[in-house]
């Protein structure tokens, strides 16, 4: 027979720690909801703000391809540990003004239209009242790695840089390692140059995507620290191609620093997160 005062109990202590949890999250940062314009276009997006902790740095954060709306979730987890963090529609999505562009995602055009996205964006942060006198950075993954070096060549306001699973190597180059791994996982992942070699027809950049965008060009003139965290199981991009250009480009700038985690794949955000704050919180002083 079941002890029905035990089960009201349970049901009691349970709902009070609902209740408890739900005070503590509410409290623990701030959503402001935000709007900026890039190119004539207005782009929605949000603010998160820590509440209960000490304001350390911000960041914008940069989606990879496809289509994205804001990452609240990595905005809230980053505010935890002091960051706030800005994240946005991308143009044509969700709340933003604009047209998606899904054919031609890594044209030229297109990663010079997301990166004064991202500039616009940094913009906003580094003129908000309350992060005046805190370091701002850019953050992202993936496709980001072509959008936020050229961004902060731009702006130039943004004092670090954060990206994961980011290509740093020109577009061409990514798009031949993926077409060979079909974008997928692998504890086998190939090496660039075997990815190149499996090839039975020459590459030819289509002359109609325009520029084929290459990263190095503006991580070279930059004098600021960034990180770059990748996966060993990373399917989409070449890894060991990216990160033999961060240490050529480590010639000219000794702050870029690069983490490889055994294990990961190209979406490791959640398992890494902790490093890339710990990074921002050594790299950064708390106020500028």
């Amino acid at each position: 027979m079941p002890n029905f005062r035990a089960i009201a109990l349970i049901r009691l202590l349970f709902l009070l720690a609902l209740a408890i949890s739900s005070r503590v999250n509410a409290t623990e940062y701030k959503v402001e909801e935000v709007e900026f314009l890039s190119q004539n276009v207005k782009l929605s997006g949000a603010l998160v703000f820590p509440e209960k902790v000490t304001l350390r740095a911000a960041v914008v954060f940069v989606h990879g391809s496809g289509k994205q709306t804001r990452n609240l979730r990595l905005a809230e987890s980053l505010a935890s540990h002091g960051i706030a963090t800005l994240v946005y529609d991308k143009r044509g999505v969700g709340q933003s003004g604009g047209s998606y562009e899904s054919d031609q995602s890594v044209s030229g055009h297109n990663i010079s239209l997301l990166a004064d996205d991202a500039a616009a964006a940094l913009n906003l942060l580094r003129h908000h009242p309350r992060i005046e006198r805190v370091p701002v950075g850019l953050s992202g993954i993936s496709q980001a790695g072509w959008i936020v070096p050229l961004a902060a060549e731009r702006s130039k306001s943004a004092d670090f840089l954060v990206l994961w699973s980011a290509p740093v190597c020109k577009v061409s180059e990514e798009d031949i390692y993926s077409k060979h791994t079909n974008d997928r996982d692998s504890d086998s992942r190939p090496t660039f140059a075997k990815a190149l070699a499996a090839r039975t027809q020459k590459y030819i950049w289509p002359g109609f995507l325009g520029k084929d965008t290459d990263p190095n060009e503006s991580l070279s003139k930059l004098k600021i620290p960034g990180l770059w965290i990748f996966g060993d199981r990373d399917g989409s991009i070449p890894v060991d191609l990216s990160i033999q250009n961060l240490k050529k480009l480590g010639a000219i700038n000794k702050d870029y620093v690069y983490v490889l985690f055994s294990g990961y794949g190209h979406n490791n955000m959640s398992e890494t997160l902790l490093t890339a704050v710990d990074w921002i919180r050594r790299v950064t002083p708390q106020a500028r």
